[in-house]
């Protein structure tokens, strides 16, 4: 559940940004606020990018050892 969820993060996350980046161009006032946000949402992304590569190595992983097996 947690893999399907990162993966919901993984494209979510940028679509989140880019809204908060156009309220921040709508509502300009001379700072941009939008760093802030996108720089806790992007470390968050990462965590969830480094978890779904882990099941990616380990279903390859696990996959490689069928496919050995399945030769013997």
């Amino acid at each position: 559940m947690r893999l399907l969820n990162s993966l919901g993060f993984l494209i979510k996350a940028p679509i989140i940004v880019l809204v908060l980046f156009v309220i921040n161009v709508l509502t300009w006032s001379g700072t941009w606020w939008v760093v802030w946000p996108a720089l806790g949402i992007g470390i968050a992304w990462l965590f969830a990018l480094l978890r779904v590569l882990r099941a990616i190595v380990v279903l390859g992983g696990l996959a490689g050892l069928v496919a050995y097996f399945n030769r013997r």
